[in-house]
C-alpha cells in the first residue's frame, strides 16, 4: 500500500496546486519512488470522446510513475468551472466526504511510495451545505502540504491556513512558495524570510516563474526528502 500520503491545499484558488503537486511527483520519481496521485473533484472539465476530462487531472496522470485509469485519478468530474458544490448541484450530484474518502482508500491500498491528493481551492472550500474539503484529510488523518502564492497578502493567507490546518488536528508537513506572476512581488525576500521563520514547518521549495513552465522543469527546485522520513 502507499507508504506516504499527503493532501495538497492552497492559500486560495489559482495558486498553482497542480503544478506543485506534479513537480513533487517528478521529484519523487527522480528519487526512484513509485508515485500515485488523485484529484477527487475537478470542476472545469472538457467534453471528450472518452468523457469529461480536466486539464489538471491529466497533468497529474502524466506525472505519476504508476499507470492509473483517469477515473481513478478524478472520480468526480464536473463540467462548469465554478465552485465544486455549485457545479455538483447544477449536475444533479451530491458530493460527500465519505464518498471521496472511499475513492482515496481504494488508491491507498495500491503499492506505491507516495500518494498525493490534490484538493480544490483553499482549505475551507465547501463540498455541500454541511461539509468542507477540510473534513476529507481529517477523516484520513492525512498530513498536509500547503501551496503559497507569492503575492501581496500571502503572509496573512499562509499563516491563517496553517493555523486552520493545525486546529483541525492535522500535521502541516511542509509548504511550497510558488511565484505565480512574472513580476516578483515587492519585498519578496522579506516575505519569504518571515514565512520561513513563522510557518513552523519546512519549506519544501521556492518555485520560480518560468514562461511555458512544465512541472518536470520545477522538480529540481524542491527538497522533498522530509516527506519520506518516518
Amino acid at each position: 500500500m502507499a507508504k506516504k500520503s499527503y493532501f495538497i491545499t492552497g492559500t486560495d484558488t489559482g495558486v498553482g496546486k497542480t503544478m506543485v503537486s506534479a513537480a513533487i511527483l517528478y521529484a519523487a520519481r527522480a528519487m526512484g519512488k513509485r508515485t500515485l496521485a488523485m484529484k477527487p473533484i475537478a470542476s472545469g472539465c472538457d467534453r471528450t470522446p472518452e468523457g469529461l476530462r480536466n486539464e489538471d487531472a491529466l497533468i497529474l496522470q502524466n506525472a505519476i510513475s504508476e499507470s492509473l485509469a483517469y477515473e481513478l485519478i478524478n472520480p468526480v468530474a464536473l463540467e462548469p468551472a465554478i465552485a465544486p458544490h455549485v457545479a455538483a448541484e447544477q449536475a444533479g450530484r451530491h458530493i460527500t466526504v465519505d464518498r471521496l474518502v472511499g475513492f482515496c482508500r481504494g488508491l491507498q491500498i495500491r503499492p506505491a511510495d507516495l500518494l498525493l491528493v490534490e484538493g480544490a481551492g483553499g482549505w475551507r472550500v465547501p463540498l455541500n451545505d454541511r461539509e468542507t474539503y477540510a473534513e476529507f484529510p481529517r477523516q484520513l488523518a492525512m498530513p498536509v502540504i500547503l501551496v503559497v502564492s507569492l503575492r501581496l497578502g500571502c503572509i496573512n493567507h499562509a499563516l491563517l491556513t496553517a493555523e486552520a490546518i493545525r486546529n483541525d488536528g492535522l500535521v502541516l508537513a511542509g509548504w511550497v512558495a510558488n511565484r505565480t506572476e512574472s513580476d516578483p512581488m515587492s519585498c519578496e525576500q522579506d516575505t519569504l524570510n518571515y514565512l520561513v521563520n513563522h510557518m513552523a514547518s519546512p519549506c519544501l521549495g521556492i518555485l520560480p516563474w518560468l514562461e511555458h513552465s512544465r512541472p518536470e522543469m520545477l522538480a529540481s527546485y524542491l527538497n522533498i526528502d522530509s516527506l519520506f522520513e518516518k
